[in-house]
């Protein structure tokens, strides 16, 4: 009987109550407009370097425009943690003020369970952004991209899922993935995978194809690694390989550096191919792999960012100094960022189970946070 009572009283606390709608209803309000604010500052920013690059090639102002545009879904998925953790934050902080945050301490809600009042609320604004940051980011990131690029350079631009194109007189290159990385002491290098290289007369006939594993630019010079190169002459083809080649080529790296699409841009589903790709290949995928285990975990740290952040609002129930309280829940979410970035960076470095080291940031968070709720109920 007793335990039946229990599980009872259990129940109800778990239960949606009216509360939970005067929370969801002052938090979603606020976060939606500090993720507005945070998306509408950094398009204005990025719309400003933009500027900058009118009137080189064909890309003009109309084109600026719509390149922001056609990002607007990239930067709101990667700023809503921000707009989430700030709303969160201001929407108990509205409560406070007037009172009700007060009320509902005194009717016997304990600040677990009205943290947990605005993580429901937080979870139907997180699915919405995963599903966005999945189907429609992506692809309208990669739209943007290919646009400017083949606005400001017309023998490159950028096809389906990251593919690069580009052409050097009579011959066009593809190649399914570009990338930089720096060197201690020297310029970056830049390296293309998968690479093809069509050769074709001033008439439109194919002469000869190169297919590459890979093609890196240093030091001035283009070389192309494991290469199989096929000569095609009347009815008669010949083919010969070689370890690598240097490649005769005008094409500029730093245009190609900037056609390298992010990691972090893509999808899961992408980022899946591309580190299939490089582990068939025995290249490294550790950047992929990042990108993809940070999409993975991307809704639970939004959600323990905000659970863990937002009992700092209940500072103004007892000192008035919601202000403060406010800061410091921020400073929290700037601290915890550095300290998850570096606990992923160092277990790259060294070789951990990356879904690991991506889950301890938050689970050590959620046991601090336990800890704080057991003592401060």
């Amino acid at each position: 009987m007793t335990a039946t009572w229990t599980s009872r009283i259990g129940l109800d606390r778990l239960r949606f109550k009216k509360v939970d709608k005067v929370v969801a209803l002052s938090v979603i309000g606020a976060v939606l407009l500090a993720w507005l604010v945070v998306v509408a500052l950094d398009a204005m920013m990025a719309f400003v370097n933009e500027i900058n690059d009118v009137g080189v090639g064909d890309y003009t102002l109309a084109k600026a425009v719509a390149y922001i545009l056609l990002t607007i879904p990239r930067r709101m998925y990667q700023y809503f943690a921000y707009g989430g953790l700030i709303g969160g934050l201001m929407g108990m902080g509205a409560l406070a003020a007037s009172g009700e945050l007060t009320a509902l301490r005194a009717a016997g809600m304990s600040k677990l369970r009205i943290c947990a009042s605005v993580v429901l609320a937080l979870t139907i604004l997180t699915v919405f952004v995963a599903l966005m940051g999945e189907a429609v980011a992506p692809r309208a990131q990669q739209k943007a991209e290919a646009m400017a690029l083949t606005a400001k350079n017309r023998d490159v631009t950028i096809g389906k899922g990251g593919t690069l194109w580009a052409r050097d007189g009579t011959t066009v290159i593809n190649a399914k993935h570009a990338r930089t990385h720096a060197k201690k002491g020297a310029a970056p290098v830049i390296e293309l995978f998968d690479v093809r290289v069509f050769e074709f007369t001033p008439i439109g006939q194919l002469t000869a194809l190169s297919i590459a594993k890979s093609a890196t630019h240093e030091n001035g010079e283009w070389t192309l690694h494991n290469v199989r190169r096929s000569e095609f002459e009347g009815r008669s083809a010949t083919s010969t390989t070689e370890e690598t080649k240097q490649w005769k080529s005008q094409l500029d790296p730093d245009v190609l550096a900037v056609s390298a699409i992010h990691p972090e841009y893509l999808s899961m589903a992408d980022l899946s191919r591309n580190i299939d790709y490089n582990r068939r290949n025995q290249q490294d995928a550790t950047t992929f792999e990042l990108a993809y285990w940070g999409r993975v975990f991307y809704p639970l740290n939004v959600l323990v960012l905000a659970f863990c952040a937002v009992p700092f609002a209940f500072g103004q129930l007892r000192t008035g100094g919601l202000g403060k309280r406010l800061f410091m829940g921020m400073v929290l979410a700037i601290s915890y960022y550095f300290f998850q970035q570096s606990v992923v960076r160092m277990g790259a470095v060294y070789n951990f189970n990356l879904a690991v080291v991506n889950a301890l940031p938050s689970l050590f968070l959620v046991v601090a946070a336990f800890v704080y709720f057991r003592r401060n109920a």
